[in-house]
């Protein structure tokens, strides 16, 4: 089964082009099935390009998802057309009454801000508390998981004397997770982060480290009792967003050494490699059929 999209938005021409399979909301509503409902609260700064990110790889499940865009109630972005939001973004404060199989909750360029000093913490994490009322489980990425194991479970970030900046080889710690379900004994991550959450307090909470890397620390977490995963690194990125990334930081004249084992021979004129992409549709087709196989089928049983 397609992922459900609005015909009008711009991730639904381009998941058709890349052989996606795509369903306008009419053709959905003749499938007598009760499809996922998947919200992706998107923190980002360029909203189309993640909302594309996360929709290639939700969709290329076998399961009908319905993809629901949502933003914080008051902040206003300042990178995407005010058109775009309006259309096709809903205010947490409109959906908070809903119930979601699913939670996405991306990453935000504010690393170097101590969490209670982003403007919006204070609804983030309402909320973080309604995901355990109204969401079966709950993807936080990047800065967003990293908020979340902070404020469940009080683990720090920390700050960088550099940034952790390439592909990472990681190593998967838990080969008999349902989430890792066909994945190597490593595997390589795309990275970009100036903080990074220690091992050491990851455990003291109690908490599984399902991948992790020798050089960029632990990178997916799951917490049980919050039906919760953490990924602190970018599998969702595509080919080109790390170059992206070191143009702009060049561009700005911003100190950044170039992304590590990304361009063959780390040589920024020769096009990058993408050596994720099957582990990513993996751990987000892992991740939706886990939801699949335990969420209820009656939308107001979730989260009792």
């Amino acid at each position: 089964m397609p992922i459900k999209l609005p015909a009008a938005l711009p991730a639904y021409d381009v998941l058709s082009n890349e052989g996606v399979m795509v369903l306008d909301e009419d053709t959905a509503a003749r499938q007598d099935i009760r499809p996922l409902r998947i919200a992706l609260l998107n923190l980002m700064p360029k909203k189309i390009q993640t909302e594309n990110q996360f929709a290639r790889l939700i969709g290329a499940t076998p399961l009908q998802i319905e993809l629901s865009l949502v933003r914080m109630s008051e902040h206003q972005t300042k990178n995407t057309a005010a058109a775009h939001m309006e259309e096709f973004y809903r205010p947490f404060s409109d959906v908070k009454g809903e119930k979601f199989d699913g939670l996405i909750i991306t990453g935000a360029p504010i690393e170097h801000l101590p969490f209670e000093d982003v403007t919006y913490w204070d609804e983030l994490t309402e909320v973080f508390d309604w995901t355990q009322t109204h969401v079966h489980s709950t993807f936080g990425v990047c800065w967003g998981g990293m908020a979340m194991i902070n404020y469940f479970h009080g683990v720090k970030k920390h700050m960088l004397d550099h940034k952790a900046f390439g592909c990472f080889r990681h190593r998967n710690t838990a080969p008999a997770s349902p989430y890792l379900r066909g994945f190597s004994d490593d595997c390589v991550i795309p990275v970009s982060r100036w903080t990074e959450m220690r091992q050491d307090e990851i455990d003291k909470a109690g908490l599984t480290t399902l991948i992790t890397s020798d050089d960029a620390g632990p990178a997916l977490v799951e917490d049980r009792a919050h039906r919760a995963l953490y990924i602190f690194n970018h599998f969702e990125y595509d080919s080109g967003t790390l170059k992206q990334e070191y143009d702009r930081d060049i561009s700005n004249g911003t100190p950044i050494n170039v992304p590590m084992n990304y361009y063959p021979g780390d040589d920024p004129s020769q096009n990058p490699q993408n050596r994720w992409r099957s582990h990513a549709h993996l751990l987000y087709g892992n991740w939706i059929n886990e939801i699949y196989q335990t969420t209820h089928f009656e939308m107001d049983k979730i989260g009792t």
